[in-house]
């Protein structure tokens, strides 16, 4: 009988990782930036975040796909409005304050793409 092979360690970019946590590279330490991230490392950051990673996700600066979630629209309507930077979330709550017309119309967008998705599901 052969013994088990060892499981070897899987890793990943430090930029995929932060992808995963939903935080802009750019802003996380340099420390996290200059290493490789393996899956218990990820695990471990999502389940017990330290404060960088919490102050990150908390207060931003965040990124697109981010932004567009708690804008409520999709990463295509943030091209369309202008939003090309990353934005915290001071910005993105004067931003909902403000609510300009491009969200409002994007946000119509949204929502309509979302009534097509159930009524096609439903079929």
């Amino acid at each position: 009988m052969t013994s088990p092979k060892p499981k070897s360690v899987q890793t990943m970019k430090p930029e995929t990782a932060a992808k995963k946590l939903g935080v802009l590279f750019s802003a996380t330490p340099a420390e996290f930036q200059a290493g490789v991230v393996s899956r218990d490392e990820l695990n471990k950051l999502q389940s017990a975040p330290p404060a960088w990673l919490a102050d990150l996700r908390r207060n931003g600066p965040h990124p697109r796909q981010v932004i567009a979630a708690k804008l409520g629209i999709s990463t295509s309507g943030l091209a369309r409005g202008g939003i090309t930077e990353a934005l915290t979330t001071a910005e993105i709550d004067a931003l909902k304050a403000e609510n300009p017309e491009w969200l409002e119309r994007e946000r119509s967008i949204q929502a309509d793409v979302r009534k097509e998705a159930v009524r096609l599901k439903q079929r």
